[in-house]
């Protein structure tokens, strides 16, 4: 893969995930007012909406991190690119895997709503985070 190919889809990526982190924030943070303003108490959504507004903004905040670093990679940095991408995915995969220990726990042993809120807003937001970062390692793959 050339340099210049990979600079556009290391963009692309980072746009994508810009993309989902502000849609996770403005979701998040839509449930939460609406549950607000119908004074209505739902731990369940309440503690979904906490996990998809943090989540959102720090996927935000790596975009904003990452997209300053952007330049043009050698083969060094494209192999340093590629392990560290497929590490992201085993993190995700960790994520999905923390999501749905919580939601279990929460509906087997403590009945909580809201951990299993919580543990549904992590499993969204891994499974998300593995598929734009899969689309990513298919892109190097197939460069």
């Amino acid at each position: 893969m050339f340099a210049d190919t990979l600079l556009a889809a290391e963009r692309g990526h980072l746009l994508r995930l810009a993309l989902w982190g502000a849609m996770s924030v403005v979701a998040g943070s839509a449930i939460l007012a609406l549950l607000s303003v119908r004074r209505v108490r739902s731990p369940l959504l309440q503690h979904f909406a906490i996990q998809t507004a943090a989540w959102g903004a720090v996927d935000l905040a790596i975009c904003a991190a990452a997209w300053r670093g952007l330049t043009l990679r050698d083969l060094t940095g494209a192999v340093a690119l590629d392990r560290f991408l497929w590490f992201n995915i085993g993190l995700d995969v960790g994520y999905v895997a923390v999501g749905v220990t919580l939601a279990v726990v929460g509906w087997r042993l403590t009945r909580s709503l809201a951990l299993i809120g919580a543990g549904i807003g992590v499993i969204v937001q891994g499974i998300a985070l593995a598929l734009l970062d899969l689309v990513l390692a298919s892109l190097i793959t197939r460069g």
